[in-house]
């Protein structure tokens, strides 16, 4: 992994945009989650339509120096389509809530994706060789005329324009009474997780009709039901440890090896809240959106509604840092819960080297925050800054009194504008930002 400067003292400058930049932007279009492939050289994205597009890193941009974050559209294919559950009278959008790279192990690309009810594992390869010359069917494709073969041709391999071709190999289905959240592929590269409000299963890559379902929060009676599971992730190396976080704002680590069903967790992370800050709100803001395990293994983040909190995985009663995203919006909760903008769930994800975290915000601004510096930044995935090299300036929101040049105020901020879903390269200052239907690239001046 190449060394990477201490996130704060760096300036991040525009690479591209994807997507058109017209302000009519159909629903179909609007990206829904944004993924990195374990070397970076390869970055997908699903959207609201069920079309998974994936861009491939430009090798000239790749190995120019200095190195620059540029890709191109490598594969475009329709994942999952509009569906009608007749047993409960509901449609079952085909909106793609996650994709998650397997490792690669030969010349070919395998990814899950998943929409409210079916995972789908997607293999995606290369072709730029076509066999000619066959004895029974003529070049278009049509039988030959047994009687009217009278030698024997030896078949050649000939080359043709590059092709690349996305079939689905896989379809696990009819295992989630509840809409899924998240999927998550294991260490071993064999099992993976798939969670939804209340269960968790584990699924094995080659078995799709059956899987085994290791943490069950459904209360005997539906009244009684206080919380639900909105995020799980596997540990990066320990294939039998998952953490799975709930909207109560907790965080439960799981061990796989102490019983079939982990309803019983190994520990649990959870802060408590001072009684004096106390609102009608508290709940609604301390359900975490998101977790992540780092790299290393050894931490990782949360992300509730205002902040991104650090957690050690070795101490369970707070977290070891904590960054306010936007703390200006305090004061904004009432009317954030009207507009019902105060149940998005924005992600977070580490820099390839855990030193640090990105999230997103609303104004199409997203956060940067530096661990070892303790700095942060504001910036903004903007269509005026869309020239290459152009640098992003720090943005500052301005909470009332008088407000400077530069800074924008709290009033002033577009709560259409967010930025849910973002990825960070794994071994580059290169991230991808998802701003309603336009991808946004940027990446550190080198």
């Amino acid at each position: 992994m190449c060394e990477m400067a201490g996130n704060g003292d760096i300036q991040w400058c525009f690479s591209q945009v994807k997507g058109t930049l017209e302000d009519d932007v159909t629903e179909a279009d609007i990206i829904s989650c944004v993924e990195f492939n374990h070397d970076g050289d390869l970055l997908a994205t699903g959207d609201k339509g069920g079309r998974v597009v994936i861009f491939q890193r430009d090798p000239i941009s790749k190995n120019s120096i200095p190195r620059r974050g540029e890709y191109n559209v490598y594969s475009t294919f329709q994942s999952h389509e509009p569906e009608f559950d007749y047993l409960k009278s509901l449609e079952i959008e085909e909106k793609i809530n996650k994709i998650r790279w397997l490792k690669r192990k030969n010349p070919a690309h395998f990814l899950l994706s998943t929409n409210d009810k079916t995972i789908k594992l997607w293999k995606v390869s290369e072709r730029d060789k076509r066999v000619e010359g066959y004895n029974t069917k003529e070049e278009n494709g049509s039988i030959r005329d047994p009687a009217c073969i009278t030698s024997l041709r030896v078949p050649s391999i000939k080359p043709m324009e590059l092709m690349v071709e996305a079939s689905p190999r896989r379809i696990f289905a009819n295992a989630h009474t509840y809409h899924i959240n998240s999927i998550s592929v294991n260490s071993d590269q064999e099992t993976y997780l798939s969670a939804d409000d209340l269960r968790i299963n584990l699924w094995h890559l080659e078995i799709t009709d059956q899987s085994f379902n290791i943490v069950d929060i459904k209360p005997t009676n539906m009244e009684e039901l206080t919380e639900v599971i909105t995020a799980a992730e596997f540990h990066p190396a320990e294939c039998n440890v998952l953490v799975y976080s709930s909207s109560k704002g907790t965080i439960r680590l799981c061990d796989m090896r102490s019983a079939a069903l982990c309803d019983q967790h190994s520990k649990l992370f959870e802060e408590q809240e001072d009684p004096t800050n106390r609102s009608f709100f508290s709940e609604i803001i301390s359900s975490i959106s998101d977790v992540k395990l780092s790299h290393s293994g050894r931490y990782m983040i949360s992300r509730d509604y205002l902040s991104v909190k650090v957690w050690d995985l070795q101490m369970e009663t707070k977290p070891i840092e904590c960054y306010p995203v936007h703390e200006y919006l305090r004061s904004k909760l009432c009317s954030l819960y009207e507009n019902d903008c105060i149940f998005d769930k924005f992600e977070c994800c580490w820099s390839g080297n855990d030193s640090a975290i990105m999230t997103g915000s609303y104004n199409n601004f997203f956060r940067v925050f530096d661990r070892t510096t303790k700095r942060d930044l504001t910036l903004e995935a903007a269509r005026d800054i869309a020239k290459p090299k152009t640098l992003l300036k720090p943005r500052k929101v301005s909470t009332g009194g008088k407000r400077k040049k530069d800074e924008i105020s709290v009033d002033c901020l577009d709560f259409n504008k967010k930025i849910l879903h973002t990825a960070w390269h794994p071994s580059e200052n290169v991230v991808a930002v998802a701003a309603t239907n336009n991808l946004f690239l940027f990446q550190d001046k080198l």
